[in-house]
């Protein structure tokens, strides 16, 4: 409890205005450094993901594949979970800039896949290792900076991308249907056995066929909710944009605390959700070998596009269904929006898009924590990384990780130190390519 308390205190200090100003300031730099690239291609980004190139496969997926997986480790239990407790805490207006940063911050995704395909990967005997761990070895203080996101990369693979994901799972289907949660740590633990067994290729694979399943599933259930909740909808965004611009209005208080809270929260779990900046996406688009730049970062804004949206429609179910202010948080008021309209039966509903975006998450997860982990290692030890990521598994599956929760706020500010600090130093360089391109 001690140690959860110290984590929760240290998310405070550390997610307060001065991140949250690094932040903004280096996503607002890329926007205007790549001069609103997110708006520009935004069509074209659509042409290269509706109609991929799947013959340019040099490492261990295509370029269409990296993105899939992308998307993938991005929409996860954070996204249906992480945003009703962005709303229980920091009001309505977390929405507003879930969605306003996830803006800003698809230059950031389109910087940190350019700069995973304009460096070089490493090419082993049985995978392909790009991305920031590449990229920040060519920036001030290379070696240490590499090291360190390998290894803040690694644990949350292990904690977010694991873990967490098991534990959501384990906890929706205990509620719901009444099974063991041992039952369902050896299914996962099976399950994800057999993915990690397979190697890049088969994680691959199975995330395929995984990501069209919980995307879909989504949109489809949200829609309807939405649709039924139509007459809500315009108060609902009176709401979000009412607590994002002067919060006193809804909660009282002082305005520049609220405002505070609301961006804290709603930057933190657009981070999560989208995970643009963190550097997984690089990591996946450096995994492909590719050497076209400019058209996988293109691309790739749209995994950020996709899940930002994903998350801000989460939200507006939960407010224009009128359960925001409930008293309930997590996955629980995520719940209660869906039964609204599906009565007893959205908490089936909840729980099965618990279980594919989670599974999805792991599976994506295990690809990049691979990454990470073979990297620090020179290339080695990989068995008994896969031993510790379904032992992971397992246990997260089994146990209380109240405190792993809340420290991946801790490692995602890391991250983001980090790799911005990266992106930062290679804005000149990725402009001039920019510009070279259109001549």
């Amino acid at each position: 409890m001690l140690l959860n308390d110290l984590i929760v205190s240290l998310n405070h200090i550390i997610w307060g205005w001065p991140l949250l100003l690094y932040i903004l300031i280096i996503a607002i730099a890329a926007t205007l450094f790549f001069n609103f690239i997110q708006f520009r291609e935004f069509f074209n980004a659509w042409g290269l993901m509706l109609f991929p190139d799947s013959s340019v496969e040099k490492g261990d997926m295509t370029p269409f594949q990296a993105f899939l997986n992308a998307l993938s480790s991005a929409v996860g239990n954070g996204s249906i979970a992480g945003i009703a407790t962005a709303i229980y805490a920091g009001g309505p207006g977390a929405a507003f800039w879930v969605f306003a940063f996830g803006l800003l911050s698809m230059a950031l995704r389109f910087a940190e896949v350019f700069l995973s395909n304009y460096f070089p990967a490493i090419t082993g005997a049985h995978s392909t290792i790009g991305g920031p761990m590449i990229y920040l070895q060519k920036a001030p203080g290379g070696k240490f900076l590499s090291f360190a996101f390998a290894f803040f990369l690694l644990f949350l693979g292990f904690t977010s991308g694991s873990a967490m994901q098991a534990n959501s799972i384990r906890l929706g289907f205990t509620r719901t249907f009444g099974i063991s949660p041992l039952v369902t740590a050896f299914i996962l633990l099976a399950f994800i056995a057999y993915v990690v067994a397979g190697g890049a290729k088969r994680i691959v694979k199975v995330s395929d066929a995984i990501v069209p399943v919980k995307v879909g599933l989504f949109f489809v259930t949200a829609l309807i909710i939405l649709f039924y909740h139509w007459q809500s909808l315009l108060p609902a965004f009176k709401l979000i944009f009412a607590g994002a611009l002067y919060p006193h209005a809804i909660a009282g208080g002082a305005t520049g605390f609220m405002i505070q809270h609301a961006m804290r929260y709603g930057i933190a779990r657009s981070v999560n959700a989208t995970e643009a900046g963190l550097g997984t996406a690089g990591v996946l688009f450096g995994g492909t070998g590719s050497n076209q730049p400019i058209k996988n970062g293109i691309m790739s804004m749209l995994s950020v596009f996709i899940s930002m949206n994903i998350v801000f429609m989460i939200a507006l179910i939960i407010i224009a269904s009128g359960v925001w202010n409930n008293g309930e948080t997590s996955l629980d008021l995520t719940i209660s929006a869906y039964e609204t309209v599906f009565g007893s039966f959205g908490r089936c509903v909840v729980t099965f898009l618990a279980l594919t975006f989670g599974v999805g998450v792991m599976v994506s997860y295990s690809y990049i924590a691979r990454s990470c982990w073979l990297f620090l290692t020179s290339g080695n030890f990989e068995t008994i990384f896969k031993i510790l990521f379904c032992s992971v598994v397992f246990l997260g599956a089994i146990a209380d990780v109240d405190v792993v929760w809340n420290a991946t706020d801790l490692v995602n500010g890391g991250l983001l130190i980090i790799n911005l600090f990266g992106i930062a130093w290679f804005l000149p360089l990725i402009r001039q390519k920019l510009q070279e391109s259109k001549q």
